[in-house]
């Protein structure tokens, strides 16, 4: 995990100040792992630790994976590069015109396929959940979850999946109007794609 950390912060894909995050909530920390991913030997060598975890389980017969999906945009390099390491096929959804999260550009989803959902960073995991209802309409079976940050809330309930994060990192999250940096004025920043709730 502090190798993780480690090219998080070399690739300024960690980073501090005043966010507000698609939940609505302000933290101070943001995690932006298209940062990371431009470099395709770190993203590789991050995304390695998790492949050989669900490769193990896979060999122990403990986990079924027949194609690994990722929620676009910031699932789609990391389930990509799980896919080419697991030797398996990748694809992601992507939100259609009214927002909702569907498989698209002739993707083929069989009856009963065991898919691994895998994300970049996970903080309420309300984008792995509409990436599974998508799939699971399509007849897939969700197998299992992974990521490269798991940055949800430490009493957070345990995800109900098998779970494969590379480094679980602890940020500060507020309700708006009970934010310890917005008392101390520090300029907002919203950096993801996702609207706001």
């Amino acid at each position: 995990m502090k190798e993780i950390i480690s090219m998080l912060r070399e690739t300024n894909a960690m980073m501090e100040g005043h966010f507000l995050l698609s939940s609505g909530k302000h933290s101070d920390k943001y995690f932006q792992c298209a940062r990371l991913f431009q470099y395709p030997h770190i993203a590789c060598f991050a995304l390695k630790f998790i492949a050989e975890k669900i490769l193990s389980d896979i060999n122990e017969g403990k986990l079924k994976v027949d194609i690994v999906a990722g929620p676009a945009i910031g699932g789609i390099i990391a389930a990509w590069e799980i896919g080419r390491q697991l030797s398996l096929p990748a694809i992601f959804t992507e939100r259609d015109e009214n927002g909702i999260m569907v498989v698209r550009r002739g993707f083929e989803i069989k009856e009963g396929d065991n898919v691994l959902i895998v994300e970049d960073v996970v903080t309420t995991g309300k984008s792995s959940q509409e990436c599974a209802a998508s799939l699971e309409n399509k007849g897939a079976v969700i197998s299992a979850l992974a990521c490269i940050v798991d940055r949800r809330a430490f009493d957070a309930p345990p995800v109900s999946l098998p779970f494969y994060p590379a480094a679980r990192l602890e940020a500060a999250a507020w309700m708006a109007d009970d934010c310890d940096l917005c008392r101390k004025g520090v300029p907002l920043i919203k950096p993801g794609s996702r609207k706001t709730i």
